[in-house]
């Protein structure tokens, strides 16, 4: 039997349809061959904002054709771009950093594309939540980032933010994932330590894969000081963390230092003496104290 060998993906023309293209967050170097290779052989490019996109292009050789493919317009867009690709055009979809359609446009052109029965080709890379997740160190605490949730940009406005974020305090066992805003993320730590607790465990991932990129780990607390003390606060942010057991019991009742130390002790593998020390500096104790209120606890 004669055997028949494919030509390879790499150098077969490229096949009409839509193509879903992520793109560097910050380090052009994080761009794929198969990116470069999409974005030079398709008919036009739909880019969020296309004057970034062009530095990109430009940065790369690539000379194919822009549109402009963005929130305020992407309805109408999507249909124009689905009729083209009925026709069969070869459209590629960006958006000015990372994955389209993670918190960015390319849902719409998506659901159009696969309504007319054209194929949706999603070409990976860069994305900044599973970067901040893999190198939170949550991934390893308990399992929390075997299990994990994206929920985008939490709402600006402080009373819908606290509302989003008092729906998720029953959930355990699994990492949140939020984008968040450098004029925003102190707001937000305090609607975290307000909801969760002082020493709910969090993680900041700021301005990844750029020259000042940053990971804030620990209490909400602390990190939240760490921030304010501060001039400014830039970059982009990623914030992550699992709900502990004990913001899951905080229905209207302090939580004790027992079940905050059990629950470092869980979460961060730190030791009793460790966590215990967090807890103290949380809320405000000194060290003996803390020990002295633990002890009286156990001995209820």
């Amino acid at each position: 039997m004669n055997e028949v060998s494919e030509e390879p993906a790499s150098v077969a023309p490229l096949a009409p349809g839509l193509y879903l293209v992520a793109t560097p967050i910050g380090n052009l170097e994080d761009i794929t061959l198969r990116a470069l290779r999409v974005l030079r052989a398709v008919d036009k490019i739909a880019c969020e904002d296309t004057r970034q996109t062009q530095k990109l292009l430009n940065h790369f050789g690539i000379r194919t054709p822009t549109i402009s493919y963005h929130m305020h317009n992407e309805a109408g867009r999507a249909i124009e771009l689905a009729t083209a690709l009925k026709a069969g055009a070869r459209i590629a979809v960006v958006s000015d950093a990372g994955t389209p359609g993670i918190a960015d446009p390319g849902g719409q052109i998506a659901v159009a594309a696969i309504a007319a029965g054209v194929p949706v080709f999603p070409i990976p890379g860069a994305n900044a939540a599973i970067s901040a997740l893999i190198a939170s160190g949550l991934a390893g605490a308990g399992g929390a980032g075997e299990s994990f949730t994206f929920h985008g940009f939490l709402p600006a406005k402080e009373g819908q933010r606290r509302t989003a974020l008092e729906a998720l305090r029953g959930r355990s066992g699994g990492t949140l994932i939020f984008y968040e805003a450098p004029h925003r993320i102190l707001d937000t730590l305090a609607d975290v330590e307000a909801i969760f607790g002082p020493t709910q465990h969090v993680v900041v991932a700021r301005e990844i894969t750029k020259l000042h990129e940053e990971f804030l780990r620990g209490a909400v607390s602390e990190v939240r000081k760490t921030l304010a003390d501060r001039a400014s606060v830039r970059g982009e942010i990623v914030l992550l963390f699992a709900p502990s057991a004990v913001a899951a019991e905080r229905e209207g009742k302090p939580s004790s230092i027992a079940a905050e130390v059990r629950e470092l002790m869980k979460t961060q593998g730190l030791d009793e003496k460790d966590a215990l020390k967090q807890v103290a500096r949380s809320r405000g104790m000194g060290k003996s104290e803390a020990y002295r209120e633990l002890q009286r606890e156990r001995s209820k």
